[in-house]
């Protein structure tokens, strides 16, 4: 595998972008043979050091009479594409310097006119062999001329990459399927310079939730954002894999990076268009979460805490330890991992006036014994002066059971409001050692209130009818 810096556009073209790019491949597991960080036989596999080799093979080709050199002006090749498209024709360049005599065109070149290289596309059907789609071919009359080098001496992408691939041996050429109108001229581009074509394959369209092209109204497109996002590298793995591709024999949906290296196939890709599905990202970054250790999932989350301000960006050990138990709390009813701050945020603050305003909460404050279960439960919490415990709050719920006759739901609903401001949430045992513990940390940034704080807070907040 070869990974080339594709960076002849210079406008839009920066450093910051190829470390990137580098980066977010490295992070998704890929690596590569060679590389602009690796090295190799061929390089530079930066393309921007590569001009005068690209300069060098259009010169070549011009002097075999493959390519000529054309004069047309930028406003004179708007023009006739303008006046193409008015007359319902394909807007292909018209030949207008094809028949120009090669030494008056090197003539005109020398004086100083400014002139860009094309290539002559044969007088023949452009026929390949695609893995996917089997075989293609475009009539020639429906390829233009393509400019394989600007007017500036800037050479184009589908000229460049034909050169980098017959250079560097390329053996296939796999990519998406919005290439493929690009490969007739790339494959005449081959033949012109004596060089075996490739086999190609093209990989099929994947579409959003909307069947359109996928694009950031989306939602996340970039490896970059799906970082950001905690998805975990081998759950976007694993998940592209499938996209457009299935293995053979059967149902199977997860794979390791290795078992995916010896069960792809390029044959099994499908032509169809395939749909980006958020929901089946989850299920398999969930699964990958619940696989992996938990002291990398208790060190991806710090980044997402630190960000919302729940813990220094550097936490020191008690706070660490404290969190991982957050984090087994939580964790289990997360898609990804920047979902944690928002589950965690009934631990670092809890507001009773808004939980009692909250149109979720109403059916449960409405339930014949939530007044009842509430009054009880306040008397008996405003005798407790020491840290809570499991064992002493279940004592305490279950005499509030004894007590009112509530149980299921009409019991445990009302207390849930007062600890955590929602009627749903994490199991108590686990919970209350967390607020407790978190309670008596200097370090971070937010109080956790503990039981006893919550208690007092929700009662300042409500008043029986």
């Amino acid at each position: 595998m070869v990974l080339r810096i594709e960076d002849t556009d210079l406008e839009r073209s920066e450093a910051r972008y190829e470390t990137q790019l580098l980066d977010d491949l490295k992070w998704l597991g890929l690596d590569w043979d060679e590389g602009p960080d690796v090295g190799g036989p061929y390089a530079s596999y930066r393309q921007s050091d590569r001009l005068a080799i690209y300069r060098e093979h259009a010169e070549r080709l011009l002097s075999e009479g493959k390519a000529y050199l054309c004069f047309c002006s930028q406003e004179e090749l708007e023009q006739d594409r303008d006046a193409a498209m008015a007359e319902g024709r394909s807007p292909l360049y018209p030949g207008t310097c094809r028949n120009i005599d090669p030494a008056e065109a090197q003539r005109r070149r020398a004086s100083g006119e400014a002139a860009a290289i094309r290539l002559r596309i044969p007088e023949h059907p452009i026929a390949f062999h695609d893995m996917v789609r089997g075989k293609v071919e475009f009539p020639n009359d429906a390829v233009s001329d393509p400019i394989i080098l600007r007017s500036s001496g800037i050479p184009v992408y589908n000229y460049v990459v034909v050169v980098d691939d017959g250079l560097m041996k390329i053996t296939h050429v796999i990519r998406g399927d919005d290439h493929l109108s690009n490969t007739p001229k790339q494959v005449a581009l081959y033949e012109a310079l004596g060089w075996p074509v490739p086999e190609f394959a093209h990989l099929s369209t994947i579409l959003g939730s909307d069947s359109k092209r996928l694009s950031k109204r989306h939602g996340a497109t970039s490896i970059a954002n799906f970082r950001d996002m905690g998805v975990l590298p081998e759950a976007l793995m694993n998940y592209l894999a499938l996209l457009g591709w299935a293995p053979s024999g059967g149902t199977r949906e997860i794979f390791s990076p290795e078992e995916l290296k010896k069960e792809f196939r390029l044959e099994r890709v499908t032509p169809s268009a395939a749909v980006f599905d958020m929901e089946k990202l989850y299920w398999l970054n969930r699964h990958y979460i619940k696989q992996s250790p938990t002291d990398r999932i208790e060190r991806l989350a710090v980044r997402y805490f630190a960000a919302a301000g729940f813990i220094p960006t550097d936490p020191c050990e008690l706070v660490a330890h404290w969190l991982s138990r957050v984090v087994a709390l939580l964790v289990p009813s997360v898609n990804k991992l920047d979902e944690l701050p928002a589950r965690a945020g009934l631990i670092f603050h809890v507001d009773p006036a808004a939980a009692l305003a909250s149109p979720d909460n109403a059916e449960v404050l409405a339930l014949p014994k939530a007044s009842a279960v509430l009054t009880e439960f306040l008397q008996k919490m405003e005798a407790e002066s020491g840290a809570m415990t499991p064992e002493r709050f279940k004592a305490l719920v279950n005499e509030v059971k004894e007590a009112t006759g509530a149980k299921g739901k009409e019991l445990f609903h009302p207390i849930r409001i007062v600890i955590t401001g929602s009627h749903s949430g994490p199991e108590f045992d686990k919970l209350i050692p967390i607020l407790e513990e978190g309670s008596q940390l200097s370090q971070l940034p937010v109080h956790v209130m503990r039981v006893r704080e919550r208690v007092d807070a929700f009662r300042s907040a409500w008043a029986p009818k």
